[in-house]
């Protein structure tokens, strides 16, 4: 009996890490210090965040707390990203019957979901309106999931200094940016998104997520910003938004696994949530050492020749 409350505590405190939604038991918890987070720096690029209040536009939802329309930021040339054409978001799992609707209104033709079978199993498939199905296109999370069950199932605080602290934390992001990157299969899976998009007409909006929609998600939308012309500055802008909107959420989050006896130092958690620009730098590394430029990555890499890189900027750019 011991065991069967410790797994539902566990995977509830794991739907609620990943999805920014409270159990109950966190639901009226005050969110932790304010103290801004250490982002990371850039080693090798300036990468400078642009305002997560210029041109981004989310779509509040009740059970969700990521998601966004890719629409209203600049290119090079001073054209605009078209609105309703892609949305990035986290989890669909715990959508409320009015959040659906909101989604209906958008006239979604397909949504991409990144998660791996681990995650939906724990998190629950989709709520979608009627008529669409998510399309499956699982992208390795690097054994995160199976670390977050590890260390918040043991409850022992020494285990979890252990395996997150000095810095392994950060490490461990690194790495799942750097297999972005390095494993062929992820790779695949972001190519084929990027088609989907280039491939689809203004009139069929797309969007992909995962669970969080800051990693996979972010990284998608980082190469399909920058694909399409918008300055660098800004994609990276772009993926640090996320810290924005899922920052009240995974502070009562952190709160909630604290009174619980989960866990003794949650903000051992920060560096998993948080999105820093050391990990995107920890992508762009592996970018330049595998292909040699970005523009490489794209063509071999992912695949993606002249005519597909054309299409997307077609599709996306006014």
């Amino acid at each position: 009996m011991r065991i069967t409350r410790t797994r539902t505590a566990v995977g509830v405190a794991l739907s609620a890490l990943a999805l920014g939604t409270l159990p109950a038991w966190a639901a009226h918890a005050e969110p932790a210090g304010s103290t801004a987070p250490d982002r990371g720096t850039a080693r090798h690029a300036p990468l400078h965040p642009r305002p997560a209040s210029d041109g981004v536009r989310q779509i509040p939802l009740q059970g969700a707390v990521n998601v966004r329309d890719l629409g209203g930021y600049r290119t090079y040339d001073g054209d605009r990203v078209r609105y309703g054409q892609v949305y990035r978001a986290d989890a669909l799992a715990k959508l409320t019957d009015a959040d659906v609707a909101t989604l209906a209104g958008l006239r979604l033709k397909k949504v991409v979901d990144f998660r791996v079978p681990a995650e939906v199993q724990y998190d629950g498939p989709d709520r979608l309106p009627a008529g669409l199905t998510p399309t499956a296109r699982p992208v390795s999370d690097n054994g995160l999931f199976a670390t977050l069950m590890t260390v918040i199932g043991s409850r022992d605080p020494v285990k979890q200094e252990e395996m997150l602290g000095n810095g392994k934390a950060d490490a461990f992001m690194r790495d799942v940016y750097r297999s972005f990157v390095t494993d062929g299969p992820n790779r695949a899976q972001f190519a084929a998104t990027l088609r989907d998009i280039a491939r689809g007409s203004k009139a069929a909006p797309l969007l992909y997520h995962c669970t969080a929609g800051k990693d996979r998600t972010g990284w998608t939308s980082y190469l399909l910003l920058r694909a399409v012309g918008v300055p660098e500055r800004t994609a990276v802008g772009d993926f640090l938004a996320s810290n924005t909107y899922r920052a009240a959420y995974d502070a009562k989050v952190r709160e909630g696994l604290k009174q619980s006896g989960l866990m003794q130092n949650p903000d051992l958690l920060i560096p998993l949530q948080e999105v820093r620009t050391g990990y995107l730098e920890a992508a762009l590394t592996e970018v330049t050492k595998q292909y040699g430029s970005f523009a490489n990555y794209l063509r071999k890499g992912l695949g993606l020749d002249t005519r597909t890189i054309l299409a997307l900027r077609e599709r996306m750019v006014d």
